[in-house]
């Protein structure tokens, strides 16, 4: 084992992830399909081995330090959606870790679709779906309208317009862990009318250093405490547009 797998292990392992050889080689093998892929359209700025490991992977599985998602990991039967997936994160790195899980990525453009479901057969993964479209369109129909227990997102936006892309997705008493960088008190006292608007109260802000390094980020975890109301997620482009205040 080289240098950098051992510092991705030891760093895991902080977090309480400890990986099997089966579970290495599918990290190995999502490197080297992300690295190839990468060449021809643009899925990641971060494309060196030990700064994939730890900016992507690392950075995704800190999600186990929030008590309420080691919970909800621990239930089978959970059902995950990663919105606005992009290159497979958190949701694939989630998926290798806790494979009984049943998790949706869901991303509007079709090309990462593709890569993604590339990624899906050559690591052998199932219990995972692709969903190519637009959040504001998913969350309208029937079939995923608060029908996950959990949703997960890495994407860049700000939390009033990230809430309303993924609370409709989640059923009451379900959870949305959005993963940010940057300072965001300010950006989440913000958004805090507009999550509950949506039908979601934050639980809990909680900033975090990935292990063995100078790296800040934090979660943002809301609880989804009433149905969110007909109409919401507006049609496709407002939430970006004109977040909600």
């Amino acid at each position: 084992m080289n240098d950098a797998l051992v510092n991705f292990v030891r760093r895991l392992e902080k977090l309480n992830v400890i990986l099997n050889e089966r579970q290495l080689d599918q990290f190995q093998k999502f490197y080297e399909i992300l690295v190839e892929q990468n060449q021809y359209m643009n899925l990641t700025a971060i494309t060196e081995y030990e700064d994939v490991l730890l900016k992507h992977y690392v950075d995704c599985l800190a999600v186990n330090i929030v008590p309420v998602f080691q919970k909800l990991v621990s239930e089978h039967h959970v059902k995950i959606i990663d919105v606005g997936s992009g290159a497979g994160f958190p949701g694939i790195p989630i998926k290798i870790v806790f494979p009984e899980v049943h998790i949706d990525l869901l991303d509007s453009l079709n090309k990462r679709i593709n890569f993604l479901n590339t990624v899906i057969m050559q690591t052998d993964l199932d219990k995972i779906r692709t969903f190519h479209g637009r959040a504001e369109d998913y969350a309208n129909k029937q079939e995923f309208r608060q029908q996950y227990t959990l949703c997960v997102s890495r994407a860049v936006a700000n939390l009033s317009t990230l809430s309303e892309y993924c609370l409709p997705f989640i059923k009451t008493d379900g959870y949305f862990i959005a993963l940010k960088s940057g300072d965001i008190l300010e950006e989440v006292n913000t958004a805090k009318n507009a999550i509950s608007i949506l039908g979601g109260q934050i639980e809990d802000v909680l900033p975090y250093t990935l292990p063995d390094s100078d790296i800040e980020r934090n979660f943002v975890i809301i609880k989804k405490v009433k149905n969110t109301l007909k109409g919401y997620p507006r049609k496709a482009g407002l939430p970006s547009k004109e977040p909600l205040k």
